[in-house]
């Protein structure tokens, strides 16, 4: 039976960062709908109603177009180990790139890379838990570590050619914002 909260508490706090993987869902007002996985060493939960996620760079940014049209977010974890619990937060996120006045403080709170292309920094407005009874059980086996290498072989420079020639729309054409002065 779902749950609904106002906030995230202690319990749900901790089931977060036991988790491995959690989703991202966002939707503009044209276009496609779009869910991406992420690892958790993108995620902290720096209080009951505000998370933020980094995100690297990729193949898509739809996020990023998505926000700067409607600013509504979607998270979810779901546990593929003993306790069955999906547990998802609503909300509206400032969307951070690295020209910002307040990227590199948050960005401070994960490990140090090149490649880091925003910061969504949410603000929640409903928790709601579900029972998770029929996700199936799965091991983890460790992080993947392609994307690291991919940035690093890439180098600084190649990371901003990748941002102009990739990112600078949705898949819908919808603009990411990412360009600017110093990315163009």
């Amino acid at each position: 039976m779902a749950k609904q909260f106002d906030t995230l508490s202690d319990d749900l706090i901790t089931f977060i960062q036991n988790q491995h993987i959690f989703f991202c869902a966002t939707a503009a007002d044209v276009g496609r709908v779009n869910v991406s996985p992420k690892d958790m060493e993108s995620l902290r939960v720096l209080g009951p109603n505000r998370i933020i996620w980094r995100n690297l760079t990729g193949s898509g940014n739809e996020t990023a177009a998505h926000l700067a049209r409607i600013n509504r977010v979607t998270l979810m974890w779901c546990s593929f180990t003993k306790r069955p619990l999906i547990l998802r937060s609503y909300g509206a996120a400032r969307t951070l790139h690295p020209r910002d006045a307040d990227f590199a403080a948050l960005n401070a709170h994960f490990p140090e890379t090149f490649a880091a292309r925003q910061i969504y920094d949410l603000t929640i407005d409903l928790v709601q838990t579900s029972c998770g009874y029929n996700v199936p059980f799965f091991d983890h086996v460790g992080p993947r570590d392609t994307l690291d290498h991919w940035a690093a072989n890439k180098g600084p420079e190649g990371i901003k050619t990748y941002w102009k020639e990739h990112n600078q729309h949705s898949i819908d054409g919808l603009p990411t914002h990412l360009s600017d002065p110093e990315n163009a």
